[in-house]
């Protein structure tokens, strides 16, 4: 796992750098998504996460969901359209999860994805991802942790 500016950036996802949101293919052909370490750093501790409904079908660029921090409300924009099969129970249950573990147990949401080809080639991954992330960081001026 990559680390720019204290923010952890795993090569293995997909990025929306400026909606701060990551998928990841799974071998069962759906696609699940999340936050990144910098949006929940910058959202600091959350304190609701709130899923759109398994059946739900989401658009990118549009609302999954929403999450509630001490300082802020927004949604987590999808980075792929698709239908929505799963939401991560553990993290509506306890949302902190996404502080502590933004791209394992604090997943936000599983989608079917109506065209991963086309819509995953719009998104950064591997070492363009890291260096996306870097690049954005630098000129936002936003460090993670320390």
């Amino acid at each position: 796992m990559a680390t720019v500016r204290g923010c952890n950036i795993p090569e293995d996802r997909f990025y929306w750098v400026e909606k701060h949101t990551w998928a990841r293919p799974e071998e069962d052909g759906t696609v699940t998504i999340g936050i990144t370490d910098v949006a929940q750093h910058l959202a600091k501790g959350i304190i609701n996460a709130t899923p759109k409904d398994v059946g739900r079908t989401v658009q990118k660029g549009k609302s999954a969901g929403t999450l509630e921090s001490g300082k802020w409300v927004g949604p987590v924009t999808s980075p792929v359209t698709g239908e929505i099969v799963s939401v991560n129970e553990a993290m509506k249950a306890k949302p902190a999860l996404i502080n502590e573990d933004p791209y394992g147990e604090g997943w936000f949401v599983k989608v079917k994805p109506t065209d991963w080809a086309s819509e995953s080639a719009l998104l950064v991954t591997g070492e363009a991802g890291v260096a996306a992330y870097q690049k954005f960081l630098e000129e936002q001026g936003i460090q993670c942790g320390g």
